[in-house]
């Protein structure tokens, strides 16, 4: 018998698997095994629904104090290519789609240590005011520990600060992969995984819920990637505050860590056992601007029910090379649903559905 048969078992019957069965799984049982269960459960959850968001990405500023081996979009200083965008900016860039229907607005950029406090205040304030029914969905647990040791304030004064400013949820950004070991490797000035996850348990306490990621495809094991499941699931067990988990797609473009990415049967067996063994966690996204289209249409079969957004511009990946459009339109993103052999349902921040097609 193969030995990931009793887990199989385990969860087709709707039990909860430990990370000893996940790894069993994802080194046993073969890519259409994965995905025949993974689609079980996600079925479970969202029937044949695939949801997406009409949303804007705002990056605000490329200047950053850290410097990841992974990122190819981070500068310092006076570097050319080095941007950091005004008040002013940010409001003429909200301005010019206000014409359209947008339901979020997604706001990350780097670690300034020029901009000030009042900024970010500002320009949710600013977003707030522009966009009153969008969901505002800014800044990386990173960008909160960032400012909390540069003003000398706590992780929850600095989020309820911008939750009255009108943030309404934080990104999962920063959290690339939890292990010691790696962060050492890859973003050694970066935040620990430790104190990543006491900043999304914080921003759930007071209501402000979440989504997570994971980087992979780069020098981490299964080992890796289960380690950091394992810590998000029992996070989520605690608080219930996240949202959906993210499999962020290593670009291996324009950057000095030199790994080569995961290929398409590590991106389908990661997005596969994130839906098995994240039971918690109500959505999974097969996030097309890491990912590739394709590959996303795919991952629906593979556990992801979340599909993204129209974004509008993607920065952050793309200076990494990826290869991907910048932003879809919302007919591009019903039809590519449609065309996978699902039901697409436009969304807010929340999940909640605005639209039926």
């Amino acid at each position: 018998m193969n030995s990931a048969t009793p887990v199989i078992k385990k969860v087709m019957d709707g039990g909860r698997i430990s990370a000893e069965d996940a790894l069993i799984l994802v080194e046993n049982a073969s890519i259409h095994d994965l995905g025949s269960i993974a689609h079980t459960v996600r079925s479970r959850l969202h029937n044949n629904k695939a949801y997406f968001i009409y949303n804007q990405h705002l990056n605000f500023t490329n200047i950053c104090a850290n410097k990841c081996r992974f990122c190819a979009y981070s500068k310092r200083s006076g570097e050319p290519g080095a941007f950091s965008l005004s008040i002013d900016q940010v409001k003429d860039m909200i301005l010019a789609r206000s014409d359209e229907p947008i339901d979020e607005i997604h706001i990350v950029g780097g670690l300034n240590p020029d901009l000030g406090y009042e900024y970010y205040i500002d320009m949710l304030k600013t977003v707030r005011k522009l966009r009153p029914k969008a969901g505002i969905k800014a800044f990386t647990a990173v960008e909160i520990a960032f400012l909390s040791d540069e003003y000398g304030l706590t992780h929850e004064q600095v989020l309820t600060d911008f939750s009255k400013a009108g943030l309404d949820a934080l990104p999962g950004g920063g959290a690339e992969v939890f292990s010691p070991r790696l962060r050492q490797k890859l973003c050694p000035e970066k935040v620990s995984g430790k104190r990543w996850l006491e900043i999304h348990e914080t921003a759930h306490k007071i209501s402000i819920p979440t989504n997570c990621t994971l980087l992979f495809g780069h020098v981490e094991t299964w080992l890796d990637r289960i380690n950091h499941l394992l810590a998000l699931r029992d996070l989520q067990d605690k608080t219930g505050g996240f949202l959906c988990f993210i499999p962020l797609a290593y670009q291996p473009g324009y950057n000095d860590l030199n790994a080569k990415g995961p290929d398409g049967v590590d991106f389908f067996k990661m997005t596969a056992i994130s839906r098995i063994f994240l039971d918690n966690i109500p959505h999974i996204k097969a996030y097309w601007a890491f990912s590739g289209i394709k590959a996303a249409q795919l991952g629906l079969w593979y556990g992801a029910d979340d599909f993204d957004g129209t974004i509008v511009e993607e920065k952050i990946g793309h200076a990494a090379g990826a290869d991907t459009p910048k932003g879809l339109t919302m007919e591009q993103l019903r039809s590519y649903i449609r065309e996978a052999g699902f039901e697409p349902e436009q969304r807010n921040s929340f999940f909640r559905i605005s639209k039926s097609f």
